[in-house]
C-alpha cells in the first residue's frame, strides 16, 4: 500500500532562492513541451490522422516524452538561452514530461467517457505568476534523509524537516510543495504494510447525515457542531481584502499584503482539515461501519448557500472516512443520493410526502412519533447503508478480462 506523509520544511533564504531556480526550470521544460506537443494534438483530432506530418517541427506525429526529453532538456541545456536547467536536477525535469503525458492521458480519457467523474481539460501553459509550485525528486536524482533528521535534496542542500511521526520505510520519491501563503513543505510516498493499521472488530455502526446547522447528526442521536471556520474569519480576511487592494501594483508592500491574505486563507483551511482528520478518525475508530449520503456538492455550491456548503467542506470529509475505513478494516458505504432519507419514518418505516427545509420536526402519520428531521435521516441512511452494505458482499464478482462470454 502506498500512503504520503508530508512535513513542514524550514528552507534557509539561500535555499529559497535555489528552490526557485528549480520550480523556474521545471515551468520552461512544461512549457516548451507543451508549445510542441498541443499543436499537434489539436490537430490530429482535427484530421484525425495519427500520422499527420506538420511543418513545425522534425517529428512524425506526437513525439514521445523520451524525445521531448532529449530534445528539451539535454540538447537544450547547450544553448545559451537554456543553460539554466543544469540548475535542476535532471530528474525533475524528466518527471515534469512524464506528468505532461499523464495530464494528456486524463484528458483523452474524459473526453472518451474512460475516465469517470468531472470533464479534465487539457493541459495550460504555468505561469511564474502562479505562487504554488512543485517539484517531484525520484530515486535518480539520489535524494536522502540524513541522521541529524535533514532532507539532502540535490540543487538546493540539506532542509530541515519538522518531523511529527516517522516514516514507515524508505521513501520512493519526495515533492518540494511551496504553497501560495510562502510555506514550504515535503511530501513523501513510502510503501507501508497494509495490516499495519487495522483495528480489532467492534459491534456498532453509524449513519451521518451532513447539514449546515449542525454539520453532522448521528444515529444515536448525538451530533456534531458546525465550526464555520471561514464564516468566522471574514472580518479579519476582508480588512486585508482591502489593505490588498490599496496597494499599488507591482509594489513590495503589495505582496506583503497578497502573503497576508494568503495566509488567512491557509489558516481557515488548517483547521478545517484538522477537524475533518479529527472527526473521521473518531467515527472509523469506534464503529465497524460508517454510512453517509452522497451529495452533489458541485450543485449546491450553484445555489444562495455556496459560501456555506464550501465552508462546511463535505466533500472532504467523506473522502477521509472512506479512505480512513479501508486503512482500518472497517466499512463504509454511500447511499444514493435520491434516497428520501428525510421522509421515511425511522420507527415504522412510512414514507411521506416532500418537506420543506424549515420544517425540522415533524409527526409520523402512520405511528404518531415525534421526529427530528436530521436524527431521523441519520437513522435511515443507517439502516439503508446496512442494506447497501449486504448487497455490495452478496453481489457476485464481474469476470476478469480473459473470461469468456457465453
Amino acid at each position: 500500500m502506498q500512503l504520503r506523509y508530508q512535513f513542514r520544511a524550514r528552507l534557509t533564504p539561500g535555499q529559497c532562492i535555489r528552490a526557485a531556480r528549480v520550480f523556474g526550470c521545471k515551468r520552461v521544460v512544461w512549457n516548451d513541451a507543451l508549445a510542441i506537443v498541443a499543436p499537434r494534438k489539436q490537430a490530429n483530432s482535427l484530421l484525425g490522422g495519427p500520422r499527420a506530418r506538420f511543418a513545425e517541427g522534425p517529428y512524425w506525429g506526437i513525439p514521445k516524452a523520451v524525445e521531448l526529453g532529449r530534445l528539451l532538456i539535454t540538447e537544450a541545456k547547450k544553448a545559451a538561452r537554456r543553460a539554466f536547467l543544469a540548475d535542476a536536477p535532471v530528474g525533475v525535469l524528466q518527471q515534469t514530461l512524464r506528468d505532461l503525458d499523464r495530464a494528456w492521458k486524463a484528458h483523452e480519457d474524459s473526453k472518451s467517457g474512460r475516465r469517470p467523474g468531472p470533464r479534465v481539460g487539457p493541459p495550460a501553459f504555468k505561469s511564474r505568476k502562479d505562487m504554488r509550485q512543485t517539484a517531484r525528486f525520484t530515486v535518480s536524482d539520489r535524494f536522502r534523509v540524513l541522521d541529524d533528521g535533514r532532507l539532502r535534496l540535490p540543487k538546493i542542500g540539506d532542509v530541515r524537516i519538522r518531523w511529527s511521526r516517522d516514516l514507515p520505510s524508505a521513501p520512493s520519491s519526495v515533492t518540494l510543495i511551496r504553497d501560495r501563503s510562502g510555506r514550504y513543505w515535503v511530501s513523501f510516498v513510502v510503501e507501508a504494510d497494509p495490516v499495519a493499521d487495522l483495528l480489532p472488530p467492534v459491534d456498532r455502526d453509524q449513519g451521518v447525515d451532513l447539514g449546515l446547522t449542525r454539520f453532522a447528526v448521528l444515529a444515536d442521536g448525538s451530533h456534531i457542531a458546525n465550526p464555520r471556520f471561514l464564516r468566522r474569519a471574514e472580518k479579519k480576511l476582508a480588512r486585508r481584502q482591502r489593505e490588498l487592494a490599496r496597494k499599488e501594483k507591482g509594489s513590495k508592500n503589495r505582496e506583503k499584503a497578497r502573503i497576508k491574505v494568503a495566509r488567512t486563507h491557509a489558516a481557515v483551511a488548517d483547521a478545517r482539515r484538522n477537524f475533518h482528520h479529527q472527526w473521521s478518525h473518531r467515527l472509523t475508530r469506534d464503529n465497524q461501519a460508517v454510512y453517509c449520503e452522497t451529495l452533489n456538492v458541485r450543485g449546491m455550491g450553484r445555489t444562495r448557500l455556496a459560501k456555506s456548503v464550501y465552508d462546511a467542506g463535505w466533500a472532504q470529509f467523506v473522502g477521509f472516512l472512506e479512505y480512513k475505513a479501508k486503512r482500518r478494516g472497517r466499512s463504509f458505504a454511500k447511499v444514493d443520493s435520491r434516497f428520501p432519507s428525510s421522509r421515511i419514518c425511522s420507527s415504522c418505516g412510512r414514507r411521506d410526502g416532500a418537506k420543506p427545509l424549515w420544517v425540522r420536526t415533524w409527526t409520523c402519520p402512520g405511528c404518531g412519533v415525534r421526529l427530528d428531521r436530521d436524527w431521523n435521516a441519520g437513522k435511515t441512511i443507517r439502516r439503508e447503508g446496512r442494506r447497501v452494505l449486504a448487497a455490495s458482499k452478496t453481489a457476485p464478482s464481474p469476470p476478469g478480462p480473459g473470461a469468456r462470454r457465453r
